[in-house]
């Protein structure tokens, strides 16, 4: 590691792994990424079926655990976090979704301007390789592979032709021109392996020989002469140790690390850093707020017939997965095994869709650890655009305190309405005529929860969160008291630093968040480059043309 760099990124994941690749393309340009996290080598990373082992394992995950919940009983959620080069793309699910149109339009209304549909399609296109994706909507040379699971339990259609006995349409892809509707899955999967962004973007950057990589580094500060970052101070093995950046510091360790270290670097609201013990350098109230998630229940319902996944769980069966996919790439192995999506609107009314589903063919938890007994298949489901509003606060200036996480799930009188539509219109898909062959009881909610009290009974003691928390370093017009970032990434109050992940989301989009993670440091490269952004796409999305009087 040299002591002088032209950037510095603070994180490995999504974003960062995109700007890293980005900024050092010229090879000339001498870039560092420092990252907490080690090595993303084995099958527990890299074999998608074993997704849910990373996620629940100390050595890849930071192990937050938010505030207890009021609304959901006094609950504690956990908020899996990738720590390994990588990041989270390392151990999340590998479900790929872009957001909708209506996402980004909401973005550039609320005054991340140049961040609107027709601005960002074109990043989402650069960024990837779509394997079975709708042309020309898809990339089709971008370093991200994205590709589609087999589909071949007939659970997957049994559900698609209940959904459209239902009268809701399936659509070929949903990150194309349709999103509304029930479809194939995309996946950042490749060749059987987890294409994580550290396997598309951070190695060949490191390949080129103009970036460095630095693991076991946690930052603790952004350094500052005046109001102008000129470095990052960060704790390795016990060592405290500073590097300094000719051009920019640009934070990329997502929605809990990127407010936690601009709070640390001085910059936040005023009575929390001193609360803390930390020197205010610009109080912005807007650094640690805005905190978002998605929630979700397990629809569960029990299989008729012995087709599901159930089978596959005992020891000597997961040997066999295992061993095909150590040996070819291939089998169950080679699949997160979330094959179907579908996305809907709740009402007439709702411009455009607001409830997400993942269809999977076994009755487990997402931990992996609590299948149901015997036989069945679950649907993920839960609403797109809860206005409830959390928080991320230091609790101390100490570099490796946790820090406060509180979400306030479930805190707007809207979030219970939403779970009920959700409850209700599931049932109604799953109890069409092509199910019919497979449909057993309801394992949960259960048959007899059906009165608004006992949906919102399941709902507080069952919801748990997606794991796609953002929103903490909004992204707005330099004007607007709440914006931490402005349309360009750059740190309101401050030169030479910019964030670029999840964090500078102003509201959460539809869907998984890593898709739209990656794009935003696509996006945020051009801008620090000082490079015109891509031209705006023409492309028309898919809007319901009666969605004031239709539901479906």
């Amino acid at each position: 590691m040299e002591r002088i760099y032209d950037y510095i990124i603070i994180g490995s994941g999504s974003a960062g792994s995109a700007l890293a690749y980005r900024l050092g393309a010229d090879g000339k340009r001498r870039i560092l990424v420092l990252e907490f996290g080690g090595s993303d080598a084995g099958p527990l990373i890299q074999m998608p079926a074993a997704l849910s082992y990373p996620m629940n394992m100390k050595r890849y995950d930071w192990g937050y655990l938010a505030e207890p919940e009021p609304a959901l009983g006094g609950r504690r959620l956990v908020c899996p976090r990738g720590k390994v080069i990588g990041g989270s793309s390392s151990i999340n699910g590998m479900i790929y979704v872009r957001g909708h149109a209506g996402d980004y339009a909401h973005w550039e209304e609320s005054g991340a301007t140049g961040w609107g549909y027709a601005d960002v399609l074109p990043y989402f296109r650069r960024m990837e390789t779509s394997h079975g994706g709708e042309a020309p909507w898809r990339g089709t040379d971008g370093p991200l592979n994205v590709t589609r699971g087999p589909r071949d339990n007939p659970l997957h259609a049994a559900f698609v032709a209940a959904t459209e006995a239902a009268g809701y349409v399936a659509t070929p892809d949903y990150n194309g021109h349709r999103q509304e509707g029930f479809g194939p899955a995309d996946m950042t999967v490749w060749k059987g392996r987890r294409w994580s962004t550290a396997n598309a973007y951070l190695r060949p950057a490191l390949a080129r020989g103009n970036v460095d990589l630095v693991t076991g580094a946690m930052v603790d500060r952004v350094l500052f002469d005046g109001k102008t970052a000129t470095g990052v101070e960060f704790v390795r093995r016990g060592t405290r140790m500073q590097v300094h950046a000719a051009a920019e510091v640009v934070l990329a360790a997502g929605a809990i690390n990127s407010p936690q270290i601009l709070q640390r670097s001085g910059i936040g609201p005023g009575k929390v850093l001193q609360a803390a013990g930390v020197n205010p350098l610009v109080d912005r109230a807007g650094v640690g707020a805005n905190l978002q998630d998605h929630l979700e229940v397990y629809f569960q319902i029990a299989c008729l017939q012995p087709i599901t996944l159930y089978r596959h769980l005992g020891l000597l069966a997961k040997a066999r997965i295992g061993a095909e996919w150590l040996f070819f790439k291939t089998g169950l192995g080679a699949s997160n095994q979330f094959e179907t999506l579908g996305f809907i609107r709740s009402a007439a009314g709702v411009r455009y869709p607001d409830i997400q589903y993942h269809f999977l063919p076994v009755a487990i938890s997402y931990d992996g650890k609590a299948p149901a007994e015997g036989h069945g298949f679950q649907l993920h489901v839960g609403p797109m655009r809860s206005k409830s509003r959390g928080h991320v606060r230091i609790r101390d200036n100490r570099h490796d305190s946790a820090p406060e996480i509180r979400f306030n799930y479930m805190s707007h009188d809207e979030d219970w309405q939403e779970f009920r539509r959700c409850i209700r219109l599931t049932r109604e898909i799953v109890g069409q005529a092509p199910m019919d062959p497979y449909r057993g009881h309801e394992i949960q909610p259960g048959d007899d929860a059906t009165s608004d009290e006992a949906i919102d009974a399941f709902v507080r003691n069952h919801v748990e969160s997606a794991y796609h928390p953002c929103g903490t370093v909004r992204m707005g017009a330099a004007n607007d008291p709440g914006s931490v970032v402005d349309p360009e990434c750059r740190v309101i109050g401050v030169d030479r630093l910019r964030v670029a992940d999840s964090s500078i989301f102003p509201r959460i989009t539809n869907g998984n968040l890593n898709g739209p993670s990656i794009m935003t440091g696509e996006k945020a490269a051009d801008h620090i480059l000082g490079r015109q952004p891509l031209p705006r796409a023409n492309d028309m999305p898919f809007f319901h043309p009666e969605w004031e009087t239709q539901q479906r």
